[in-house]
């Protein structure tokens, strides 16, 4: 308690020196951030907002000799040693958080797509670049040999069925003792084979359980289409088996990448899966992992990833940038592993609330050139709403539904009205648990089932080695 006592005493008299004591290389300019961001404000005329824990105890060395005569400059000079930044928050207003690695500014991400496109002017320089990038990000995701798939039996709940579709949940055991879980939607009738539809969750709320992805999954089941919802990584009902904070680590993006793959084969496996019509969609995160997914999965045939790509952001969670893929290839980012899809058809939506806000500009041009290598510019689309924000609204799902019925020969008349408009209305929203696998308290999780993160990493490194 004394040496705390004396440790307290000593960092309250050096605050003290460092406010009194006059600069100089002896203390190298040193002067408390909060001083610091208090002398930029008088100076500059500009308000800084930002949490006290963030700057409390920073000292900044050569502090006014990082003055400059435009405030952002000066801002970016004095946060930069600290990994904060100032983003504009107003008229002369600033708010400081923590450096973002995987948020770019406009100019330099378009700026970097320019860089990687200059690499290849050709399909054979394009294709070989492609080879490499698919294996380095397979290595990347430690996926390059995939575990050993386990010989259990799908978990599977008793169909529920409603106006033109069923449902049942479904969970596949993707490593010993690990599952993804969802829910698999299919027309109430049909015949012959039909094709399939992967629906990675984002990270809204609610999860899959969320109105929205019901509406489209259903929407996918009565055009003809057998549509799986699934959960991301410590998600949904993966919560059973791990915490949300392991969501954020750089493993949940390889997870996730393996119960795909998983899905896929089950989902393929199934004597009505029509293996040459398979499609892929999601919004936010799941939209990154859409992307990934079709990058290193030929057997995706198309991909619609909704408020997700850009060429200034890199997916601000660990399960879209966590693991290295980005340095693939002398580096590569986002639109560039979109653009390994081509010339298989891609629907890229995009808004004006988001980092997705200038896709047309600049971004969607670089696809359409790639494709039109191929002879298939007509097969990469943009759909842009500049007036709406992030999310997977009505206006994001109708066109993923005209797309898909597009290029997987659906029948988009089964969900419209007599008018010819998109009819979501006799679709029925159930409450969560009935889309539980493992019962409404977790209690029919089987007993071998794997719990924590670190047993995860344990079962994952033996399983790959």
């Amino acid at each position: 308690m004394l040496y705390l006592r004396r440790t307290l005493v000593l960092w309250v008299s050096l605050l003290g020196f460092f406010s009194r004591a006059q600069e100089n290389t002896d203390n190298r300019y040193a002067e408390p951030l909060d001083q610091v961001l208090k002398k930029i404000e008088t100076r500059y005329g500009v308000a800084i907002r930002y949490p006290d824990a963030l700057v409390k105890g920073k000292i900044l060395n050569y502090a006014r000799w990082r003055f400059r005569q435009d405030v952002e400059e000066t801002l970016n000079n004095v946060l930069a040693p600290f990994d904060l930044k100032a983003k504009k928050d107003g008229d002369k207003k600033y708010k400081i958080s923590d450096y973002e690695y995987y948020r770019w500014s406009v100019e330099d991400g378009w700026a970097e797509l320019d860089r990687i496109a200059a690499q290849y002017k050709n399909i054979p320089e394009w294709e070989s670049r492609k080879k490499e990038l698919k294996q380095c990000i397979l290595e990347k995701l430690r996926l390059a040999k995939l575990p050993a798939r386990p010989v259990s039996k799908p978990i599977i709940t008793p169909l529920r069925k409603y106006n033109g579709y069923t449902v049942a949940n479904i969970a596949l055991e993707i490593l010993p003792g690990v599952w993804i879980n969802g829910s698999l939607y299919k027309p109430e009738t049909y015949k012959g084979k039909i094709p399939v539809i992967l629906n990675p969750d984002g990270h809204w709320p609610q999860q899959r359980y969320r109105a929205d992805c019901q509406l489209r999954c259903a929407a996918l089941a009565k055009m003809g289409a057998m549509a799986f919802s699934y959960d991301l990584f410590a998600w949904g009902e993966s919560l059973l088996q791990f915490k949300t904070e392991d969501h954020r680590r750089s493993l949940a993006m390889t997870i996730q990448a393996l119960g795909a793959i998983r899905i896929l084969d089950y989902m393929l496996a199934l004597k009505d899966a029509d293996t040459s019509r398979v499609g892929i969609t999601g919004g936010s995160g799941g939209g990154s992992h859409t992307v990934l997914m079709t990058a290193i999965d030929d057997r995706i045939k198309v991909s619609a990833p909704v408020v997700s790509l850009s060429s200034y952001f890199y997916g601000g969670c660990p399960c879209e940038s966590g693991m290295d893929i980005h340095s693939c290839a002398r580096g590569t980012d986002n639109v560039e592993i979109a653009a390994m899809a081509a010339p298989r058809p891609q629907l890229v939506v995009s808004d004006g609330g988001d980092w997705t806000d200038k896709m047309p500009e600049h971004d969607f041009p670089y696809l359409q050139k790639m494709y039109s290598w191929y002879g298939k510019k007509a097969d990469v689309q943009n759909v842009h709403l500049p007036a709406e924000k992030h999310d997977f609204g009505i206006n994001k799902r109708m066109a993923v539904y005209r797309f898909m019925a597009q290029y997987l020969g659906l029948n988009i008349k089964a969900i419209e009205n007599k008018q010819g408009q998109i009819d979501e209305s006799e679709i029925t929203i159930e409450e969560e648990k009935k889309m539980y696998v493992f019962g409404d308290h977790g209690e029919r999780l089987p007993a071998h089932a794997v719990k924590g993160f670190d047993n995860l990493s344990t079962i994952f490194d033996a399983a790959v080695k």
